[in-house]
């Protein structure tokens, strides 16, 4: 791994590094916050996945997650949300919901992006691999994610609840098997064969495997992506029936922005920090 860049932060540091992935086969950055605890100790890890349109920087300079982060002595890791490069395809119309910046944490099987976007393997391999290299436990491990990161935090979580002590989410997309955003991306990485879809859809797993895992949800109420897009109330109906316990809230006024992540990290946070022990 290359250093980028290194800023002081609440006796921590904020870290981007640089490194040659052989899963997505490209280069790619990510970026971690390291509390002043692993200065002289291993600390804990929550993932963070960001949503469409993002890279690893958004949730670092938006959230306002490194003053908690510090206090409770945990690391947050942040990967970019797709493969990038001259060399990877993006959507034939630059549209901002497939391709570059959209890659949906899952392992396309469809040419051309079959070559690049296995971001699912990426988050959930390659990078703990590289992360051995710093002062993390990383048998103490959760994740989070907003909008089509918490789809991939829900799902990753899902389906690798002993890699995961707690999983969380920011509107998060529950049902893309159920949405335009899920209908376009899961057709174009994994083709029109919907059973291959249900491997990526949070409440399809959630009715085939339940859940043993701590989990939360924030959700805006004037969220404009609530009803078309995020269908949180399918998801929940599928814990129900599974018995599982989802703590929601559900918060009038805030919408899909980072002013509502940066309102609810704190509390995010100190969730996680309850299982990272």
């Amino acid at each position: 791994m290359e250093l980028v860049s290194q800023q002081m932060s609440f006796g921590g540091v904020q870290r981007q590094y640089k490194h040659n992935s052989s899963c997505l086969d490209c280069d790619m950055v990510f970026s971690v916050y390291l509390p002043p605890q692993a200065q002289s100790e291993v600390v804990p890890v929550v993932f963070w996945l960001s949503g469409l349109t993002c890279t690893d920087e958004n949730f670092v300079t938006k959230a306002g997650a490194q003053r908690v982060a510090a206090e409770l002595g945990i690391a947050i890791v942040c990967p970019d949300t797709s493969p990038r490069g001259e060399q990877v395809p993006d959507d034939p119309s630059a549209a901002y919901d497939f391709g570059l910046g959209a890659g949906f944490y899952l392992n396309a099987t469809q040419a051309p992006f079959d070559q690049h976007y296995k971001m699912y393997d990426y988050v959930v391999h390659e990078l703990p691999r590289l992360l051995v290299e710093l002062p993390l436990d990383l048998s103490c491990t959760s994740i989070m994610g907003h909008s089509m990161g918490g789809h991939g935090a829900l799902t990753i979580a899902l389906k690798n609840p002993e890699q995961y002590s707690s999983v969380s989410a920011f509107a998060p997309i529950c049902a893309p098997s159920q949405c335009p955003w899920g209908h376009k991306a899961l057709a174009g990485y994994l083709g029109v064969d919907q059973t291959a879809w249900q491997e990526y859809d949070a409440t399809a797993l959630m009715l085939e495997r339940g859940c043993k895992l701590p989990i939360k949800i924030d959700q805006g109420e004037a969220d404009n992506f609530l009803q078309e897009q995020l269908k949180p109330e399918l998801f929940l109906a599928a814990a129900k029936v599974e018995g599982v316990e989802v703590e929601y809230g559900l918060h009038a006024g805030y919408d899909h922005s980072y002013f509502f992540i940066a309102s609810f990290i704190e509390e995010h946070l100190r969730f996680h920090s309850r299982f990272l022990k």
